[in-house]
């Protein structure tokens, strides 16, 4: 398995609250992030995520 480059455009609201969860656990922001998405829950937290979003957009 190769590795790939994920670029991400978000505000700084959220960059700021992500670095602040980051700092609390003594990691970058980049550790964080991929943390969180190896988490064995994050599959289904996202595809939670992806349902709430539908239906506030009426796409359900």
């Amino acid at each position: 398995m190769g590795t790939s480059v994920l670029s991400l455009r978000i505000d700084g609201e959220l960059l700021e609250r992500l670095r602040d969860h980051a700092a609390k656990r003594g990691m970058s922001v980049q550790d964080y992030v991929i943390r969180t998405l190896i988490r064995d829950d994050f599959d289904e937290r996202f595809q939670a995520a992806v349902e709430e979003t539908e239906k506030f957009h009426g796409l359900t």
